[in-house]
């Protein structure tokens, strides 16, 4: 089946590496992708150097809270795959304003727009973080949502929205919700591109509080082939964990990727906590495996190391962005 894809957010770190895979050599055929992407400190179109000249590629410099503009793109695609949000929790601490006024107004607009023009599919993106900390086990898809940060809690209330339009209009939504991605191409305001930006600059590794907080690791690729499994062959109305299957607490990360330059722990200084901050993640991703057949393929240890690779050989993408962090 043809589809034309509009694909928000596909400027960022996750939504690019999405498109990329979409129009990749080995992305599925009859796929027309348009990005519309407000291009924040956070969005950059050299993200999609790799397939700029592909003749399905579009590119709107808009916002998902334009409704004008979203009803325009919405008329002419079959699909949307919503990954546009704010999404730093430290940038949502200091000022939430912007992380409602997007994550949930920027939601809501893009599906009264899909009802309107009869788009077949909305594919909303979300985070481990909607559950909250949890002290033991995994987050199953039908636990309660306890947010943390406001960044947290505006992304639980757009899946909610998100799936009341699945109850209420018949709007075929499927939610799902990812732990923390790696990869390239990812901002330095996040933990793996931080520490390498500040070891390759000469500083020491800010850890939060003692560290031990733990968090669930996944490559970006594994989350988008996911998130293609979920488009293609997830059910109406359902939500789906995507984990990536290595779980780490912020100390070992930071000592995994000394050893990777060659430092020592005398490189890792203890700042103060984050407010609120929550001490454990983790998702059973049990459901898309039985369903969809979904299993993290990127060995954590390899791909960690390539990733600072990556970061080592590409500072002239990274090191402008250092004044936004």
């Amino acid at each position: 089946m043809t589809s034309r894809i509009l694909v928000t957010g596909g400027a960022g770190f996750i939504g690019s590496a999405y498109v990329r895979a979409l129009l990749g050599p080995a992305g599925p055929p009859g796929v027309s992708v348009t990005v519309l992407d407000k291009l924040t400190y956070a969005g950059s179109l050299a993200r999609l150097d790799p397939v700029r000249g592909h003749p399905g590629l579009t590119f709107v410099h808009g916002d998902v809270c334009d409704a004008v503009t979203v009803r325009r793109l919405a008329a002419g695609h079959d699909e949307i795959v919503h990954f546009a949000a704010e999404s730093h929790v430290d940038r949502s601490i200091q000022d939430g304003t912007g992380f409602t006024h997007t994550n949930v107004m920027g939601t809501h607009t893009l599906l009264d727009a899909a009802l309107r023009h009869g788009v077949r599919t909305f594919v909303q993106i979300s985070t481990d973080e909607v559950y909250g900390s949890i002290p033991e086990g995994a987050a199953r898809e039908e636990d309660p949502l306890r947010p943390s940060s406001p960044y947290a809690a505006s992304k639980a209330a757009a899946d909610l929205v998100a799936l009341a339009h699945h109850h209420t209009h018949g709007l075929d939504v499927r939610v799902t919700r990812c732990s923390n991605n790696f990869g390239p191409y990812q901002h330095p305001e996040k933990a793996v591109p931080r520490f390498v930006a500040t070891l390759l600059t000469g500083g020491d590794l800010p850890v939060y509080g003692d560290g031990r907080q733990v968090r669930d690791w996944l490559h970006v690729d594994d989350h988008v082939r996911a998130v293609e499994l979920v488009r293609t062959a997830g059910r109406p109305g359902q939500t789906y964990n995507i984990g990536g299957g290595t779980s780490l607490t912020n100390l070992d990360l930071a000592h995994r990727l000394l050893r990777w330059c060659g430092a020592g722990p005398e490189r890792i200084t203890h700042v103060e906590d984050r407010k609120g901050h929550d001490r454990r993640y983790a998702v059973d991703h049990g459901k898309i495996t039985a369903e969809l057949g979904y299993r993290p393929r990127v060995g954590f240890e390899a791909a960690l190391a390539a990733t600072a690779d990556w970061y080592r050989t590409h500072r002239a993408w990274w090191e402008p962005l250092l004044e936004s962090v």
